[in-house]
Parts: C-alpha cells; structure tokens; sequence
C-alpha cells in the first residue's frame, strides 16, 4: 500500500502549529493550523462595496469592481490576509501542506454565507508548470474542503486556463489585468460538461461560485467570470480565504 499525502505530511511535520509554533492539541490530532489562531484571523467586516467586499471608506464609485462584467455579481473574503493568515496560505501555496486547506475551508464557512443548493464551485485554474511544482492547485483543494462542508458541488475542469500568466504579486492594478486578460475559457458541453437540457447544471440558471485562496484586486477573478460569462453563466459570485490589503500604486 503506497504511502499517501497526508500520511507523510505527519511524517515530516512536527506536531506543532504552522502560524503560532505550539503544540497541536489533541483534539486537533490533523490540523497543522490550530483552532485558537484561526479564531485571531481577522475577519473581513462590514460595511463595505456591496459588490466585491472591498471595505469602506469609499470615495465615490467603487473603483475595484467598476469593470467587472455584468454576471460577477458578488465577492466575499473571509479574513485579512496579515500575520497567521499569510503563514497558513504560504504554507498551503508554496510549502506543500496541503492539509491547511481544510482550516482555511472552517473558518470561511464560519463568516461567509453557504451558497444555495445548486451552486456549483469553481475553483480558480493554476498555470500547469505551478501545479507541476506544487502537485496540486491550491485553489481546487480548497474548493474541495468548502465543499464537503456546504454540500456543495465541485468542478474543477470547466474552467480551463488557456496560456501561462506571469506572477501578480509584484504588478500594479492595471498591469494585473492585461496579465490575465483573455486567459481562462469555459468548456463547453462536447468537451463534457454536460449543458445538453438533461443533466443538473444549467446555463444560465445556475450559480457558479468561483474559488480562490487570496483576492488583491479582483483582476483573476473578474476575468474568470468574463470568461464564464462568455459561456452563457449569467449568476456568477467569488469566494476567498484572505483579502490582501492593497498597496500604494501611485
């Protein structure tokens, strides 16, 4: 019997939590994040732009979501991405524990409204030379833990991404968009998706829920949802473990 994941994973990590370095307890025996510091994340509160989340002040229109297409209705992040909320996601991202994802999923459950029942996750397609490296996309494991904990759907194949993308994190708002701009596409039902007025999905009545670890500007997102847009989906909403505070650009 081969050896899995996370079975190795306890091999090599110390019983110790990822963020605060103290012993996990025992009712916790998997978690490499303990109960205790994913209750101090910081959750991302009200008010705030009733359609990306990005909190107030805001002077005049919000300029984040100005550009959206019509079907990205809404996004919601479930904590600031600072302190233990950036270990946790550099631990999930770039360290292979992939086991996080499972308490980024509990705590966004625990501030984020559950979709309603027939929401389908989406989670946000990883450049394949990424995914080589990590072994997995981040985004898809955590839509997989969100799902088991809202019953919710999960399909991670419909999204594709057509072309690799440079990194964001060092790119100004408008250098993200022209980054990703043209790079996701929908699979249509040949491809076996399965939009043939017989199967349980259907465009454009149902609800996609796009998933992704982090939201900055909104720029992946926006352009996931044009390109799910573009394939008939006019219900479209994002869901996010942090929100990165965005940096001065000027």
């Amino acid at each position: 019997m081969g050896v899995m994941v996370g079975d190795l994973e306890r091999l090599l990590l110390p019983a110790a939590c990822l963020v605060c370095r103290r012993p996990i307890p025992e009712h916790e025996p998997d978690a490499p994040v303990c109960g205790g510091c994913l209750f101090r994340m910081r959750p991302v509160a009200a008010p705030w732009c009733e359609r990306c989340g990005q909190p107030r002040p805001l002077f005049g229109p919000c300029r984040i979501c100005a550009d959206w297409p019509d079907a990205f209705q809404r996004c919601r992040s479930a904590v600031w991405l600072e302190q233990g909320a950036r270990d946790a996601v550099h631990a999930l991202k770039y360290d292979g524990v992939s086991r996080v994802a499972d308490g980024l999923a509990r705590r966004m459950t625990e501030l984020l409204s559950a979709p309603g029942p027939d929401a389908v996750l989406i989670p946000v397609p990883l450049a394949s030379d990424r995914r080589l490296r990590r072994g997995y996309n981040q985004s898809e494991v955590l839509a997989v833990a969100l799902g088991a904990r809202w019953g919710a759907r999960v399909e991670a194949t419909w999204l594709t991404r057509g072309r690799e993308t440079a990194t964001q994190t060092a790119l100004t708002p408008e250098a993200r968009r022209a980054n990703v701009a043209g790079a996701f596409s929908m699979r249509n039902a040949e491809w076996g998706m399965g939009n043939d007025g017989h199967s349980e999905f259907r465009i454009p009545h149902s609800t996609f829920v796009l998933v992704d670890d982090v939201f900055t500007t909104g720029a992946t997102l926006a352009e996931c949802a044009r390109a799910l847009a573009a394939g008939g989906a006019r219900n479209v909403t994002a869901v996010t473990f942090g929100r990165a505070t965005l940096p001065d650009f000027n």
